[in-house]
């Protein structure tokens, strides 16, 4: 038994230890976290900004001094739609102002409003940001400049 255990414990370690595929670490997540609070800042824009992983977890979350509590929830629904759609949420506040976009509302996890944005390493999504607290289109601008920092 306790060497079935060792070799599952290795065949487990391998594959994490091993792992070739792009991901997003604390670190990067703290850049990108730095790079969208350097803009709102800059702009007067106090909001929450949301880091996911690739699997729509949690990296790093802050919310800004007066923004409103609902933006925390937000933001996280515009990152997880972005990381896991792998688009824009602009994408899909575009489409719901088209004809016949109300179905856009009908899937799990889409969000209509800008401000999320997935984050892409080698070609491979490694996770998302999501932002809000300001108009649509300023947490948009917030989302793109902490990507741009990535």
């Amino acid at each position: 038994m306790k060497s079935l255990l060792l070799i599952v414990f290795s065949l487990f370690s391998f594959s994490v230890l091993g792992q070739t595929k792009p991901y997003l670490s604390l670190a990067d997540a703290e850049r990108v976290y730095e790079s969208a609070a350097a803009k709102a800042k800059a702009e007067g824009w106090n909001v929450v900004i949301a880091i996911l992983d690739d699997g729509g977890h949690p990296i790093l979350l802050k919310k800004m001094d007066g923004v409103q509590i609902g933006s925390v929830e937000v933001a996280l629904a515009k990152a997880k739609s972005a990381v896991f759609f792998k688009r824009p949420t602009k994408v899909f506040e575009d489409a719901m102002k088209a004809e016949g976009g109300s179905r856009i509302a009908t899937l799990p996890n889409a969000v209509g409003v800008e401000g999320g944005l997935p984050i892409f390493k080698d070609g491979v999504i490694i996770g998302s940001i999501g932002v809000s607290g300001v108009t649509s289109a300023q947490d948009g601008i917030i989302a793109l400049a902490g990507v741009e920092g990535f």
